[in-house]
């Protein structure tokens, strides 16, 4: 086909995908999509005549938006942000008109009311059930003036999101800090200065050329010896994309708007704020029952955060000099004091993951738990970075591909994520196997060696495979309900969270290492360090995600309001549960795309809420440590398998034969005690 993006035949044809195909594309998938609609509207209410030529047609223009939202993220460009802003309104009415039309509405209820949906299959009953809901929470209920009023807020919700996305990339990738002399670089990796000084050769000027990506700022925050760097480079950072940027890129008036809208959204359908009808769709009940988890966490862990504080500052002043611990210093001071503590340094750690063992090692991990093989594959792809695997079974079937795009650059979005590109269905002519992103921002190698990570990246790393193995390993045939579709958002995280842990278990660390110039494994003296130093700082680590979840919460308990306002929530919940005061210039709020330009608004505390599950769940390995695969294959079975296609509780509660326990998560964070 002409335009690729019309083309689902087979893989993405990313290499030959254009902005200008994006328009024609989308106005013909929406065309078709309607149409779709409109027979369904009168089609007789049973599974094959009504909901699959509606996912049929759903699912053409799902993928098609999903290339064209993926390459805004990973290779973003001004014509490709342009056909992506021009057409984000298009879906977002189209969403609204869905969710609105009583016509399908009625039709799901008769289809819920069908003697055969008694006896239909999980995944059928759910994908009915949270239709019906989801029609509620669209406004389909809404008297018409209402309706209409509902579909402007969602369409330009949508738009905004994507500008405060956009004014965030664009205030990282306009930064730059040009440094001459390689002494203001004391302390800094060599690899980090061998990148800083290719990027400044790349540009025709000598010395280093210092950026925000993170790559370069948190080794610059965590390892140079000159403060005024450290400091230059932070402020930079924590006033991107605020009043204290350029005017164009402030998300102060947007931070606004969208607090307000969403505030107006939840009174149209009956809620009283935001909150609970975030709540709606997950597991947690009130916006209350989530405070009071948030606060019985921070009760816990306050004390340990404030004694990791109390610890950092005598060793800034009696070993460093330092008279005052600010914001700039806290990453080279923890860092300072974690090699004097433990005798090691991350920098050191780092030289010994490189990229080739990681992945080994990784693989590794998900052949020993579920009997799969990753195997390199081709495809098209958006980048010379980016390689493809497959994923097969012990009997060389395939089980699903993803994709693999490492490393920071221009143009891509920050942070590490998984999305799916194609989600696993079962079709008249076979099953459809599911097809995934892995993205994450590290930095490349540089001089002709390979990558290397910190351990906290290969930690992240292994986060989105879970997130990739929890899409990837369903069993459900359902688009609906699938892989995450229909998974409550606050269990979400637990496939990706539990993976995390194994970046602990001595025997799997050691055989994802190689030393970058020697070649040796990791040894095992150092890893024992390592270990020792776990849960270094892990007090003042965990009080930092309850003031970002509580924050978040807080902010949308009750009606929009200015961002004086909103600064004003944010202080009072860092007098209350922090314990690192950032100074009053810190614009955390402008760049927190989670609630902002992501799905975590009024759901940051999944992060939490998760956690707790995705300890209980590694718990059961360390209790059965020489049945690996049969624990692996009960939780592939019980949780990953089944998807959305149940509650996320039963799922929990089916692989571990009991409601969930904080205990593991208290063990394994340090705070038992």
């Amino acid at each position: 086909m002409s335009n690729p993006l019309l083309d689902f035949s087979g893989l993405p044809r990313f290499a030959d995908i254009r902005p200008e195909h994006v328009t024609p594309a989308i106005e013909t998938l929406l065309a078709q999509a309607r149409a779709a609609v409109e027979a369904a509207e009168t089609a007789a209410p049973d599974w094959d005549s009504f909901i699959v030529p509606l996912d049929d047609a759903g699912e053409r223009l799902g993928r098609a938006w999903g290339q064209v939202a993926h390459l805004q993220a990973v290779l973003n460009t001004p014509a490709l942000r342009e056909a992506y802003n021009a057409n984000l309104p298009k879906l977002s009415q189209f969403d609204a008109e869905m969710k609105q039309n009583l016509a399908l509405h009625a039709q799901y209820q008769r289809l819920a009311a069908a003697p055969e949906h008694a006896a239909a299959s999980d995944a059928r009953k759910r994908v009915i059930e949270n239709a019906l809901r989801d029609f509620r929470l669209g406004g389909a209920e809404l008297a018409d003036e209402q309706k209409s009023r509902f579909a402007a807020i969602k369409e330009e919700l949508a738009s905004l999101s994507a500008h405060f996305e956009q004014n965030v990339l664009d205030a990282i990738d306009a930064y730059a800090l040009y440094v001459e002399e390689g002494t203001e670089l004391a302390g800094l990796p060599a690899d980090v200065l061998a990148a800083c000084r290719a990027a400044a050769e790349k540009e025709g000027r000598p010395g280093y050329r210092l950026n925000l990506q993170m790559p370069c700022y948190l080794p610059v925050q965590s390892y140079a010896d000159n403060r005024a760097l450290r400091q230059t480079l932070y402020r930079a950072s924590v006033t991107c994309a605020s009043e204290l940027d350029a005017p164009e890129r402030d998300n102060s008036a947007l931070i606004e708007r969208i607090l307000a809208l969403r505030h107006e959204l939840a009174q149209l359908l009956g809620f009283g704020s935001y909150g609970e009808y975030s709540l709606a769709t997950k597991m947690a009940d009130t916006p209350e029952q989530v405070s009071a988890f948030l606060h019985d966490l921070a009760a816990r862990a306050r004390p340990h955060a404030q004694q990791d504080r109390a610890q950092l500052e005598a060793f800034a002043r009696e070993t460093l000099g330092l008279d005052t611990l600010e914001a700039w210093d806290i990453a080279y001071v923890s860092e300072k004091l974690k090699q004097a503590r433990y005798s090691f340094s991350q920098q050191e750690v780092k030289q010994y993951f490189t990229e080739p063992r990681v992945l080994a090692g990784l693989f590794g991990v998900i052949e020993s738990l579920y009997r799969l093989q990753v195997q390199p594959d081709t495809a098209p792809v958006w980048h010379p970075d980016v390689r493809f695997y497959r994923l097969v079974n012990a009997e060389g079937a395939l089980v699903g591909q993803f994709y693999l795009d490492l490393y920071a650059r221009e143009g891509k979005r920050g942070g590490a994520w998984m999305d799916d590109c194609r989600n696993r269905r079962d079709k008249a002519d076979g099953v459809q196997t599911p097809l995934v992103y892995l993205v994450c921002n590290f930095g490349r190698g540089v001089d002709g060696k390979p990558a290397t990570f910190s351990h906290n990246e290969v930690i992240t790393l292994f986060h989105e495979m879970g997130h990739g193995l929890h899409q990837l390993l369903t069993e459900v045939g359902e688009l609906g309900v699938a892989g995450i579709n229909g998974v409550e958002w606050d269990a979400v995280e637990l496939p990706s969270q539990f993976m995390e842990n194994f970046c602990w278990e001595w025997e799997r660390l050691q055989a994802m290492t190689a030393h970058a110039d020697t070649g040796e494994p990791l040894p095992r003296a150092l890893f024992d360090r390592m270990l020792a130093a776990k849960n270094f700082q892990s007090g003042m680590a965990t009080v930092r995600q309850l003031e970002f979840a509580l924050f978040d919460m807080e902010l949308h308990g009750g009606p929009g309001a200015g961002i004086s306002h909103v600064q004003q929530v944010l202080d009072r919940v860092r007098r209350e549960v922090a314990v690192n005061i950032p100074p009053p210039w810190n614009r955390f709020q402008h760049q927190f795309g989670h609630i902002f330009a992501g799905g975590y608004a009024a759901g940051y505390y999944s992060y939490k809420w998760a956690e707790v599950l995705s300890a209980d769940v590694y718990a059961a390995f360390e209790e059965a440590p020489d049945d690996v695969p049969a624990t692996g294959e009960r939780l592939r079975t019980q949780i990953l398998a089944r998807g959305g296609s149940r509650p996320a509780l039963e799922n929990f509660t089916a692989f571990r034969g009991r409601p969930p326990q904080v205990d593991a998560f208290l063990r394994h964070g340090g705070l038992s005690g």
